[in-house]
Formats: C-alpha cells, sequence, structure tokens
C-alpha cells in the first residue's frame, strides 16, 4: 500500500527562497540538526554534496543552513540576511563541497555542530516540496522525516531492550509511526529512532534517561509545529 500524501507534500511548504529542495529542505535539515545537537551551535562545519556542492551559493541554500542553525522557520524573512546575522551572533562555520558523491543522495548535507563540549554528526537529505530524511546521526542509520515526534536513542544492545522500550511508550498512550534499529556489533552500541504522532510526557522521557543501559536520549518534536 502506498503511503497517502499530505496537503504538505503535494504543494510544498511556505518559505523564502526560489526552490523548496534548496531553501525549504534546507532550513528544515538544520532545524532537526540543533535539536539533536542540543541548542543552536557554536561552529558548524557544513559539507555539500552533488546538486548542493554545484549550486548551493546561487540558490541561496548557504543562507538557508545558517538560517536553520539559528532556528529560523522556513518563511522567515531574516534568510536572505543569516550570513550578517550568523556573523553578528558569532557563529562560526564553514562550507565545504564534494560534487561526486555516488553513493549519497543528489541533496544532501552533512552537518558537525559543536555547542560548548557537545559535537554531533548529521547526514540530511533534502527530498523535494521542502520534505527531508535525516538519513545519519554519528554514523547511525537513523531515516526519518522530522514531520513527527522523534526519539532517539542510543542504548547497549541489551537483550529484549526494543520491546522494553515500545512497551514503556506505549504506556505513555504514544502510537508508534515508524522504528528502526542500527547497531555498531553484536552487545555493541546500538541506536534505536522511534517516530509517534503525539509526544511523550516529561517523566517518560526522564525515565528513559534513568535507565543504566541507556546512553542518551533525544527527544525531537515535530519541527513543523
Amino acid at each position: 500500500m502506498s503511503e497517502k500524501s499530505s496537503v504538505f507534500d503535494m504543494i510544498g511548504p511556505v518559505m523564502i527562497g526560489p526552490s523548496s529542495s534548496h531553501t525549504a529542505g534546507v532550513v528544515r535539515i538544520a532545524k532537526a540538526a540543533i535539536k539533536v545537537l542540543g541548542g543552536i551551535p557554536d561552529q558548524a562545519e557544513i559539507i555539500f554534496y552533488n546538486s548542493f556542492a554545484r549550486t548551493y551559493e546561487g540558490h541561496g541554500s548557504d543562507r538557508a543552513i545558517l538560517a536553520g542553525l539559528m532556528d529560523f522557520a522556513t518563511d522567515d524573512k531574516r534568510i536572505k540576511d543569516a550570513i550578517e546575522i550568523a556573523s553578528e551572533k558569532g557563529l562560526t562555520y564553514r562550507f565545504k563541497s564534494i560534487g561526486n558523491a555516488s553513493t549519497m543522495h543528489p541533496n544532501t548535507i552533512r552537518l558537525e555542530l559543536t555547542k560548548g563540549n557537545r559535537t554531533v554528526e548529521v547526514l540530511g537529505e533534502s527530498r523535494g516540496g521542502g520534505m527531508i530524511n535525516i538519513a545519519e546521526i554519528n554514523g547511525f542509520k537513523a531515516d526519518f522525516t522530522a514531520n513527527l515526534h522523534t526519539i532517539i536513542i542510543f542504548a547497549a544492545d541489551v537483550k529484549g531492550s526494543i520491546a522494553f522500550i515500545a512497551d514503556v511508550i506505549a504506556h505513555d498512550d504514544c502510537n508508534i509511526a515508524t522504528m528502526s534499529v542500527s547497531r555498531k556489533g553484536k552487545n555493541d552500541l546500538a541506536c534505536q529512532v522511534i517516530e509517534m504522532d503525539s509526544g511523550i510526557k516529561p517523566v517518560t522521557f526522564e525515565y528513559l534517561q534513568s535507565l543504566s543501559w541507556i546512553k542518551e536520549v533525544i527527544y525531537i518534536p515535530d519541527i513543523n509545529r
């Protein structure tokens, strides 16, 4: 059965810029990435791949990615001045481009973000119409859209952990839309990504964080809200 399209899919987002892939999608990748980081970064290394590598300046993707890193909305009029605003705010950044990465989606961005002593790496793909896919987080496969409430859990590869976490979320009256797990190896660190139709309660988030075998819990609300 094919997925149903939403109005957002069909007409795209309200946005600033000439192209939903090169502006709105780019802003949304950055907004998802700062949720993973836990705030607006102090430093950013931004790598544009393939089509983005050739067009990011002309299509305004450089401004869009900085705007998203500062948590601007896709229709924020400040996007066109994002380079100047980033400088005023003291956001240090560096752009790089790799034009021939055949294994990657044509519109791919890798972000290495630092805030204080925390650094994260996020690989995002702009799929058109403002839609995105967060393909990787810190080298783990992620594949979520940020259209739903999302929990990312880094945990020891403990027997029964997936079912346990799903049960905890179910008891919070949250309906799980998608779930994926990747790991470095058997009995090694694993990354579990869960997309839900509604958000979890703070007490549930705190409980998951308190478990000794869970290393980190990241909660990303629907970034369209």
